[in-house]
């Protein structure tokens, strides 16, 4: 199977998750072996950071990878959109230390490399083949379990012990649905991690419209309206606990959906697609990358 480029750039805007700042990612074509890499075109020299997992230099809501100075965060959406459509080449011009939040899904990004179209080049693509049963475990009670398979295939479960968000599975068994599947479930947040991700400098630009908002555990509207203001958005009414977006979710399992998602993106950091069948317990960006750069060393 041949290596594929875009046919045509494209460019998104929005602002940033964590920086809040209004961001431009442009999408171009690239030479064949290229890989994903995206160039920090606010920077001297517009320096470039391969989309690797030995170039992960940070996992706390969302992944960062590093390289010199040059950095670029939130990635993953980026990384499964790219994947899922069968790009293994591509540069993306980012003037910022992050890359656009959009709707909090990825399904902007893939429904714009539709448009743009893909084609294919002079070079073929190389596979990661899982040869055998492996089995990761982390300390926080997470698992990620690899098993040969002749295609990629992914179930992902999550458990926050939340009385909103119970455990929830979510199953991608061909890639090829990942467009109609897994690309509109958007990221999620609690109410009560608010304020402490926005004192580590977090998520400043989230909003009720890039994220699911989780409301689990009683606070006094007083509280609630100081959260609103502190994150700039206009104040909310809580009767009881649920979700508070205005707009409902498209799943059910849309949390545990969207954590399928992320696992794509992670994983997209071995630098080529996975054969194999990939079941994630409690899954995470830091457990993800460091799965992603066992496998990258192993290759």
């Amino acid at each position: 199977m041949q290596q594929h480029t875009l046919k045509q750039s494209f460019t998104l805007e929005g602002k940033g998750l964590h920086t809040g700042l209004n961001i431009t990612a442009k999408f171009l074509p690239a030479d064949a072996n290229t890989g994903i890499k995206f160039r920090r075109i606010d920077l001297p020299g517009a320096p470039e950071v391969e989309a690797l997992a030995s170039n992960v230099g940070a996992t706390e809501r969302g992944t960062v990878v590093k390289k010199g100075d040059a950095m670029v965060s939130t990635i993953e959406h980026t990384m499964a959109a790219l994947m899922a459509s069968g790009v293994d080449n591509c540069i993306i011009e980012v003037n910022a230390p992050e890359v656009p939040i959009l709707d909090g899904s990825a399904v902007i990004i893939y429904n714009s490399i539709a448009k743009a179209g893909i084609e294919a080049q002079n070079a073929e693509r190389n596979f990661y083949k899982i040869s055998r049963p492996q089995k990761f475990t982390f300390p926080n009670g997470s698992e990620i379990d690899l098993v040969p398979a002749d295609k990629f295939s992914i179930a992902s479960t999550i458990d926050f012990s939340s009385p909103i968000l119970p455990e929830q599975t979510a199953v991608l068994e061909d890639m090829k649905d990942f467009g109609s599947e897994i690309a509109s479930a958007r990221t999620f947040v609690f109410v009560r991690e608010i304020a402490p991700l926005l004192q580590h400098n977090l998520i400043k630009g989230g909003d009720l419209d890039n994220a699911i908002v989780i409301y689990d555990l009683p606070m006094t509207q007083e509280s609630i309206d100081k959260l609103t203001n502190l994150i700039g958005i206009e104040p909310i009414k809580v009767d009881s606990l649920g979700y508070l977006n205005r707009r409902p979710l498209t799943w059910d399992n849309e949390p545990a959906r969207h954590k399928l998602l992320d696992i794509i993106g992670d994983l997209a950091l071995v630098g080529m697609p996975i054969l194999g069948k990939v079941i994630a317990y409690k899954p995470g960006h830091s457990v993800n990358t460091q799965v992603a750069k066992a496998l990258l060393e192993q290759k």
